[in-house]
């Protein structure tokens, strides 16, 4: 069974990535490290310990991260894709008790799980960069990194050559991707074909058993409805997030470039991700290549996603 650590700043793709992985019978969800992004931290820790709360899973940790980049820099949210408090019209009870834990408790969660813990992340890149800056050697302990983030070769989701996550920091984005290894990189050149229609976020409302069904539609309808008005015609919300768990489990969902990643940062450029595609690309050293995932089996994704999304509980 794969044992994640997740960053996350959920977020409507990342609750749902969140109800994903604690539905999955082979991921075990040991931790979640809340950060800004999609909302402020506060927020991000909020819906994560809701969402805990709903499955009945109060006794997995929410670490507390970044409230903002290595930069400095003013944050930028969106209500228009997440909504106000970042699941749609979903709001979390005004009495809800969080137990947020001191960003040591990573730490120890590598110690626990050594060579056997995949850390994944799904926003802003800074919590995990300081877990590289003061936690020096401890992070060779990890068995492996996942990243969902970036742009090759097509455009970018916040700028018109940036991802949103790389963007937000592309200084932490920049440090992880020269630390973490090895790394897997699911960026917007798969994630933006991993689109749930309404037809199966309806299915899924109608068959899951589970304690989030009732939130699977309305949240779904809040983002498909911004994903429409940004990309006129699409026909559903892409599930970045989800896409960058359900490639742990199932390695073939994507088919990989091996190249080194670097990060512009700053200029009209910043954040964009660039790599060498050559058909013969320059020599780099073979500790700098990463994985980064160009193609994807979208039908693949779909059955994994629906059969997780509708399976029994318990089960």
């Amino acid at each position: 069974m794969a044992k994640i650590l997740l960053f996350t700043d959920p977020g409507i793709d990342d609750s749902i990535s969140i109800m994903y992985a604690i539905l999955h019978p082979d991921l075990e969800l040991v931790g979640i490290v809340t950060g800004y992004g999609s909302v402020k931290k506060e927020q991000a820790t909020q819906n994560a310990a809701y969402l805990l709360q709903l499955a009945g899973k109060t006794d997995i940790p929410i670490i507390g991260g970044a409230q903002g980049p290595l930069s400095g820099e003013a944050v930028p949210y969106y209500p228009e894709i997440h909504g106000p408090e970042g699941m749609g019209p979903i709001r979390p009870p005004e009495n809800l008790k969080v137990n947020l834990l001191n960003y040591d408790e990573i730490f120890k969660i590598i110690d626990l799980y050594a060579n056997d813990l995949i850390i994944v992340s799904i926003g802003r890149l800074t919590e995990l960069a300081i877990a590289f800056i003061i936690g020096g050697d401890q992070m060779k302990k990890v068995k492996s990194f996942y990243v969902m983030g970036g742009a090759f070769l097509v455009p970018g989701n916040v700028t018109a050559m940036a991802e949103a996550n790389i963007h937000g920091d592309p200084i932490a984005a920049e440090l992880v991707i020269e630390k973490a290894k090895p790394l897997t990189l699911l960026p917007l050149n798969v994630t933006n074909q991993a689109i749930v229609t309404p037809e199966l976020a309806e299915y899924i409302a109608k068959n899951s058993d589970s304690q989030f069904a009732p939130l699977i539609k309305p949240i779904y309808q809040y983002y498909y409805d911004a994903y429409k008005k940004n990309v006129p015609g699409i026909p559903g919300a892409p599930f970045h997030d989800v896409l960058a768990i359900s490639a742990i489990i199932n390695p073939s969902i994507v088919e990989y470039f091996y190249r080194r990643v670097r990060i512009i940062l700053d200029g009209v450029a910043k954040g964009q991700t660039i790599a060498d595609f050559r058909p013969k690309p320059d020599s780099e050293p073979v500790e700098t290549i990463d994985a980064i995932a160009m193609k994807l089996d979208y039908d693949l994704f779909i059955q994994d996603f629906m059969n997780i999304m509708t399976r029994q509980v318990g089960a």
